[in-house]
């Protein structure tokens, strides 16, 4: 009988295949397994559910002039915060813990973490807040109905409202893990989106020069103020063009994150 014969020969392993949806796999699994998503989330939809039944409870018909879906709504303008620096955490946080250095690794091309991170983080923010309006508002209409703020999700213009609301935020969230990227630090960017987003064009309204009032229409917080209303709001630009104006916002910071990412150190 012949002895068998065993290779000594190593075994080589399989070359390693980087993908799109691998990237996107990696940082859906990086994003949920954060304490501080599931807060942030959880925090951002109790605020806005949370006002919108006080607005509902509490109304008396003093504020009638104001639009049904905003009335609802107030509480965006909190979770508002809370969806900007949740997209800060997703950029600038890698850089805080140094995480990013991994991921950047696996990916020698850069981009696409960046680009799979802000698809991911816009999937899941204009899902939640849609959501979130939907059922604030049919809970507020609990206590609205029979009064002149009653409506429903089939008249004119509501499910317009709440969509675009809902989009008006992710698109204000992505713009602040734009600034992520790009500051590499949770506070430099936190505070580059208040002091830009925020008061910036509130401290350029001073200025006594008519074309700076309206190119300030078309700031992200002003355009952003036009949308999530069934009736047109006084003094803004369209829905149609404040979205359109919100996407180039977003897409400007992305691209300047982008370039930086491919030229600077990790």
């Amino acid at each position: 009988m012949s002895a068998v014969q065993h290779s000594t020969a190593p075994v080589t392993p399989a070359p390693y295949r980087l993908t799109t949806k691998g990237v996107l796999r990696s940082e859906w699994h990086k994003l949920w397994t954060l304490r501080s998503t599931w807060i942030t989330l959880l925090t951002a939809t109790a605020l806005v559910l949370a006002v919108g039944i006080t607005m509902g409870v509490t109304y008396d018909g003093d504020d009638a002039e104001i639009d049904t879906v905003v009335f609802t709504l107030f509480g965006t303008q909190l979770s508002q915060i809370c969806l900007a620096v949740l997209g800060i955490l997703v950029t600038a946080g890698e850089y805080s813990t140094g995480m990013i250095r991994a991921s950047l690794t696996a990916v020698p091309h850069r981009l696409p973490v960046l680009w799979s991170k802000a698809g991911i983080f816009t999937a899941i923010a204009f899902t939640l807040c849609l959501v979130t309006n939907v059922v604030t508002f049919l809970t507020a209409q609990i206590w609205l109905s029979g009064s002149d703020k009653e409506l429903s999700l089939t008249d004119s213009g509501v499910l317009g409202a709440l969509a675009s609301s809902a989009a008006a935020i992710t698109f204000l969230s992505l713009i602040a893990l734009g600034l992520g990227a790009l500051f590499r630090s949770v506070p430099g960017a936190i505070g580059a989106f208040v002091g830009s987003v925020l008061i910036l064009p509130e401290v350029l309204t001073m200025l006594p020069f008519g074309a700076v009032d309206t190119a300030i229409k078309y700031f992200p917080a002003q355009a952003a103020s036009s949308l999530g209303s069934v009736t047109r709001v006084e003094n803004t630009i369209a829905p149609g063009t404040a979205l359109f104006a919100l996407a180039l916002w977003s897409a400007v910071i992305i691209t300047a994150a982008s370039v930086l990412l491919k030229r600077r150190d990790v």
